[in-house]
């Protein structure tokens, strides 16, 4: 597997996502071929905390229309991609350059 960096696409900032950060889950897109062990050594070595759990879900892409193709097929699937909810330590948080945007 790669670097630590390259196990973690981005974090996912909803409205449910920030929800969660009260009881200490963060929600992160990772890269498809990633495991929950890959996730686990790749949040604690990049955020200095310790991961309790880690859960998976790969998201479905979901089929779009696009009118800028009127001639061919309308209509374009998006890619699947993976999703990672960790849940930290009690007291231990995540702020990501300085700013904690998981919290409003």
């Amino acid at each position: 597997m790669p670097d630590s960096r390259h196990v973690i696409v981005r974090p996912v900032v909803t409205e449910k996502s920030v929800v969660q950060t009260a009881t200490s889950q963060y929600s992160f897109r990772v890269r498809t071929d990633a495991t929950k062990h890959h996730i686990k050594s790749a949040i604690e070595g990049l955020f200095k905390v310790k991961v309790l759990r880690v859960n998976t879900v790969t998201v479905h892409g979901k089929r779009k229309r696009d009118m800028r193709k009127r001639s061919q097929r309308p209509t374009v699937q998006r890619p699947d991609w993976k999703k990672a909810v960790v849940t930290l330590r009690e007291g231990d948080k995540i702020e990501l350059g300085g700013v904690n945007y998981f919290e409003s």
